[in-house]
């Protein structure tokens, strides 16, 4: 066998940018799409996450992003946590701020919907679509 030849620097570089080029594709469509944001938060929402307010808000902003419930950009979302409700349940209401960054930067919060939280029995319901009226919450 005869020893090989020792890769030439333009050859390193064009091997390396066949494998850093795909990747950084493939890591940007993940991101777009909301896989990561999907991912991450089957990894760390679990039962005794209910009970965790900061945690349950999150979980409920990738949850609206992904039902497709709001075309509202996430940074944009407020949640508003209902102070007076049992602490085996509770009501968010879902709002869009309209400041630099978001649409319409010069309107005031509007309401979106209502999100109804049963914390023991883990069920999401939503007035999203018809106000007053809930119906189950997609997970």
């Amino acid at each position: 066998m005869r020893p090989r030849k020792p890769r030439t620097l333009k050859q390193h570089l064009i091997r390396r940018l066949l494998v850093v080029i795909p990747a950084s594709l493939l890591m940007i469509v993940v991101m777009k799409t909301g896989w990561l944001d999907m991912a991450a938060d089957r990894l760390t929402f679990n039962k005794l996450a209910w009970f965790d307010n900061t945690k349950l808000v999150e979980h409920l902003r990738v949850l609206v992003r992904h039902n497709g419930m709001t075309d509202e950009p996430a940074r944009c979302l407020v949640f508003l946590v209902n102070g007076d409700d049992p602490p085996t349940a509770m009501r968010v209401d879902v709002m869009a701020k309209h400041t630099e960054g978001c649409p319409h930067p010069d309107k005031k919060p509007q309401q979106l919907f209502t999100v109804r939280v049963d914390k023991v029995d883990r069920i999401l319901t939503t007035d999203a679509g018809s106000p007053g009226v809930f119906h189950p919450m997609g997970s």
